[in-house]
């Protein structure tokens, strides 16, 4: 069982500047950090949502009268700690772009379809083995102005909370051999291949369902040396 912090995997993460990505340059800190002690009160709480998840808020496909267009998916792994044990009761929250790369935002004005039976929202909690699970609709990816012609890559965003608010971590979820990532400052702000590599699901043929959804793998590992690229650290 592993006690001490390791923080040889904090090189997994993005750093905080890369000018390929063009935001970074504004928010990335120029001085160096000043580490603040936790009190009591930041490590124990407040919790955010655990109590208040419903049930079907983790399937995005049923949110509405009708059904979302586009191709439906399933969205599914396991929150790990180093060691590769189940974390339970995590939240776990996700938000994305509906299958036509526009999320509903009032700052997203890509000119692409809003859909009316899509928010792009859900939420659930792990199980007793750290097990989570979606029902959504795949991203389409869209547009985003950070140099002439940039496009992301789809992806699904994803938050993990513990039992305070001082532990939540947020990564981005990728979908395998997307022509894109060659491209995509955010995505190759992650250092190493293989760090990167963990930030894409896997598509999972076993628990695809015949005639109605196909299958990811997406197994979030919060720290260690296969800790999954999180875009707060």
């Amino acid at each position: 069982m592993t006690f001490i912090y390791p923080t040889g995997s904090n090189a997994a993460h993005p750093l905080p500047l890369s000018p390929d990505y063009k935001s970074s340059i504004k928010r990335a800190p120029n001085k160096p950090l000043i580490p603040m002690p936790h009190t009591l009160s930041e490590l124990t709480g407040p919790v955010y949502g655990h109590e208040t998840v419903r049930e079907g808020d983790n399937d995005l496909t049923r949110q509405h009268a009708g059904e979302p267009l586009g191709e439906r998916i399933i969205v599914h792994g396991h929150v790990r700690d180093e060691d590769g044990r189940g974390v339970p009761n995590s939240l776990v929250e996700i938000w994305q772009a509906n299958s036509c790369g526009r999320y509903v935002h009032v700052r997203d004005q890509h000119p692409a379809p809003l859909d009316p039976n899509f928010t792009g929202a859900g939420r659930t909690v792990s199980d007793a083995s750290g097990y989570y699970r979606f029902v959504t609709i795949k991203p389409g990816a869209y547009p985003w102005g950070n140099h002439h012609n940039a496009w992301r890559p789809a992806h699904i965003h994803l938050s993990v909370f513990g039992h305070s608010f001082v532990t939540r971590l947020v990564t981005q979820m990728y979908f395998p051999n997307d022509p894109l990532f060659a491209f995509d400052p955010i995505f190759n702000s992650v250092p190493d291949e293989k760090a990167r590599a963990r930030m894409v699901s896997s598509f999972d043929l076993e628990n695809t369902q015949p005639e109605w959804a196909l299958c990811y793998r997406f197994d979030i590992v919060l720290r260690g040396k296969d800790a999954t690229p999180m875009e707060s650290h």
